[in-house]
């Protein structure tokens, strides 16, 4: 029944790359209500962060070190990376777990996928198969911090021989761990599926709405020493008659829709067709509308940043609102053919991308609203994405004494055309007055990456190597905050990365073991410089030389019938070649600073997992270790990321119905020895009439705490 096969993005079995997939078990204890980067964090080499401190809401990976802007993430072969950004919001599609059918996350530069390139990764996800009977499920989730999910699931079988037609509506809510980091999630997913002899095609649309209290901008150490690690100031202005008063006695309070807010809707229809037994065709026709602004409180903001003002008021209390809308549509198209001994594939696809933004202000203390119409900044964004490619995978030798070996080939053409104008919502101060920064970008660029590997099987062995190199253009914050730490007005340069990696699998009954080595050599990658933007959009700059060395380890042991202990450790080095300081603003700048860690780039990542099956009861223990990880690339103690370990349980039991279907019980314990740790963080330094001073803000994570779920199938 399953309609969707992706031919493009997926790796096979035989696919001479370092790739793991989530099994229905995982995804099933993961659909609780939490967002899916806490389930890709059971794979080797990944980390989930989260900014309200219970995984649901503002939500991110990092891979090998690599963020999420350059980890490819696609579903149905349709990329999810925003363009503009390249990040992937998962809050913007959710509960899009509980839709999947198949997850698989490739580390490295991965096959030729659609959408931004795989940089460090590619997570590759499809819809879960329509069923053939009536039927469907209801889940109820609750648990610490408010944190709630309803979900209903219906399908109607096949109809008329030919037609299924299936949905989900899911509300998840949370006050969240951090205050006021409150999350408002609604979504739905509806499918229509027409089977033929050959031909198989569905219509699907999903989507949501998303309502999330601002909690990017995270708390220093020492507010948390004050306040509590709970505290965060987004929202928060002085008052003379405030409810509440900090420890210095300033009383204040907090605007109450201080929030991002974002409606998304995704449109594909799939459509494959068998011709024979060795040629298949798939395409997907594929739209997405967003619509999402912020609502801001200013304290004493200055509002000759505003230009849209006409005062003499210097600074005053405001409310603004940034606001975008985007459009996205375009095709994918694949061929393959097979023998037994030749795997063909073949495509392309083309996107294009719009997306005004804009600013406006809703109240300003001391103004009529009158005065404060029109727009502050004004900008405008589209983008061209096309890409062709040509994949095979040969059997150059088979048969049971010798094994097989296999050749893979993969090389794709991609042309990506962006283009930028307008006003930003920057304000630039000169000698001349303020004006609000000026955008004027038009790139092209033209991408040739080229994919070789081969592998060997022989009963219990198999053993792979490959060399890969990927490109990459810089995003939009690349090119519109780079001002802010650059010494010159350059323009970011696109990365490229060589990948190398050999890998050995060792297979028995009852244990499976493997180890992969890569080595990635980057020219001109962008590296994160601790400094993030007015909407935490990290800032990076270009290093000419750099590399992320390592080698990723996992062994699985089937100890009893009912129960398997698993690990998976990756130990790596991530290091800038011959590092000289361009922030500008830096107390190091210009300084040669011979070969620095890369930031954000932990050396130590593992996992140890349990998984206890016995009859309708399981457990499954996980215990992740994250290594000590800085924010800026300068290896400053005062903005790094201590490492931490943190372990989570989940319990469930199923009860099978007499007559039909069963209800699944599940408990779910996260950060089970409540270690107080941060995931994830930023920082900067600056100097100041001879003074260095280090700021460093963090985003703390919840103690012990629990989420309890029902699920009825029938």
């Amino acid at each position: 029944m399953e309609v969707v096969e992706v031919l493009t993005t997926a790796a096979t079995r035989t696919t001479p790359i370092a790739h793991d997939l989530l099994s229905h078990d995982d995804i099933v204890r993961a659909s609780y209500g939490t967002d899916l980067p806490s389930a890709l964090a059971l794979t080797p080499s990944l980390i989930a962060t989260n900014e309200t401190g219970i995984g649901i809401g503002a939500t991110s990976i990092r891979l090998r070190g690599t963020d999420a802007t350059r980890i490819n993430v696609t579903i149905n072969g349709v990329a999810m990376n925003n363009p503009d950004s390249h990040s992937m919001y998962w809050y913007d599609t959710p509960d899009l777990i509980s839709s999947v059918g198949s997850v698989q996350v490739q580390r490295g530069a991965g096959v030729s996928t659609n959408g931004t390139a795989a940089f460090g990764g590619a997570v590759t996800m499809t819809t879960d198969a329509l069923r053939t009977e009536f039927g469907g499920s209801a889940s109820l989730s609750y648990g610490s911090y408010n944190t709630n999910k309803q979900a209903l699931h219906l399908s109607s079988g096949i109809m008329r021989d030919h037609w299924v037609v299936d949905a989900r509506l899911t509300h998840i809510g949370s006050q969240g761990y951090i205050e006021r980091g409150a999350t408002d999630l609604k979504s739905y997913m509806a499918q229509v599926g027409y089977y033929a002899s050959n031909t198989k095609v569905k219509l699907l649309s999903f989507g949501g709405l998303a309502k999330t209290y601002l909690t990017y901008n995270g708390v220093t150490r020492e507010d948390m020493e004050l306040y509590g690690r709970r505290y965060h100031d987004s929202g928060q202005y002085t008052t003379s008659d405030g409810p509440y008063q900090l420890s210095d006695g300033t009383h204040v309070d907090y605007y109450d829709d201080q929030t991002d807010n974002y409606l998304q809707v995704n449109n594909q229809l799939v459509v494959n067709h068998r011709f024979n037994n060795k040629w298949q065709l798939a395409s997907t026709l594929f739209y997405t509308y967003g619509y999402g602004y912020y609502n801001q409180y200013k304290d004493d903001a200055y509002l000759a940043g505003y230009t849209n003002l006409t005062t003499e008021i210097e600074q005053a209390d405001l409310i603004r609102h940034k606001i975008m809308r985007n459009h996205l549509g375009g095709i994918n198209a694949a061929a393959t053919y097979n023998t037994s001994h030749l795997d063909l594939t073949f495509g392309g696809s083309w996107s294009y991308y719009t997306c005004p933004h804009w600013g406006t202000l809703s109240w300003v203390d001391g103004l009529e609203s009158a005065a404060v119409a029109g727009r502050w900044y004004d900008n405008d964004v589209t983008k061209q994405d096309a890409n062709l490619f040509a994949r095979a995978d040969w059997v150059i030798m088979r048969g049971k004494s010798r094994g097989e070996l296999r050749l893979f080939g993969d090389v794709q053409y991609r042309y990506v055309s962006y283009k930028a104008w307008g006003t930003n919502d920057n304000a630039i101060w000169g000698d001349e007055g303020v004006v609000m920064q000026p955008i004027d970008v038009d790139q092209r660029y033209n991408f040739f990456n080229p994919h070789v590997g081969i592998s060997y099987t022989h009963t219990r062995h198999r053993a792979y190597a490959s060399w890969a190199v990927a490109h990459r253009e810089p995003t939009r914050s690349d090119f519109t905050d780079r001002y802010m730490f650059a010494a010159d007005d350059s323009y970011p340069k696109p990365e490229r990365l060589m990948d190398i990696e050999a890998g050995y699998t060792y297979t028995a009954p009852r244990i499976t073991a493997a180890i992969n080595l890569y080595y990635m050599l980057y020219h001109n990658q962008l590296v994160a410089t601790g400094l993030v933007n007015d909407g935490d959009d990290a800032l990076n700059t270009n290093v000419e030389r750099s590399f992320r060395r390592g080698v990723e380890l996992m062994v699985a042991w089937q100890a009893t019938k009912w129960l398997t202990l698993s690990a998976n450790a990756t130990l790596s080095e991530n290091k800038i070649r011959d590092y000289v300081d361009l922030i500008k603003d830096s107390p190091t700048y210009g300084e040669e600073l011979g070969d620095m860690t890369i930031s954000y780039s932990p050396s130590v990542v593992g996992s140890l997992i349990a998984d206890l099956h016995i009859k309708r009861f399981s457990a499954v223990w996980h215990t992740q270790y994250v290594g000590k990880q800085y924010f800026t690339n300068n290896q400053t103690e005062a903005l790094s990321l201590d490492a931490y370990c943190v372990t989570n349980l989940n319990l469930g039991y199923t009860l099978q119905c007499k007559t039909r279907g069963d209800v699944r019980f599940g408990v779910a314990i996260n950060n089970l020895f409540s270690t107080l740790y941060e995931s994830n963080g930023y920082g900067y330094s600056y100097m100041w009439e001879g003074e260095r001073y280090d700021c460093a803000y963090y985003f703390p994570q919840a103690p012990i705490n629990v989420l309890a779920n029902v699920t009825v199938t029938f």
